[in-house]
């Protein structure tokens, strides 16, 4: 499973980092960093919950 972030979309609300802490990074303005590689086992669901939490529907899991 791969996470796709739009920096250019996320508008630094951190839902994503809010739902899914273990798996979203934000810089120090509170933007999503991009997310580089496959996402960990058991973590599949977290990168849902981040993606779903976005206002702007920013993150893309496929």
């Amino acid at each position: 499973m791969k996470v796709i972030i739009d920096t250019t979309a996320c508008s630094g609300h951190a839902r994503c980092a809010a739902a899914s802490p273990e798996l979203f990074r934000l810089d120090d303005d509170g933007y999503a960093l991009p997310f580089d590689g496959e996402v960990p086992a058991g973590l599949e669901q977290a990168a849902r919950d981040g993606a779903a939490a976005c206002p702007e529907r920013a993150i893309t899991v496929h």
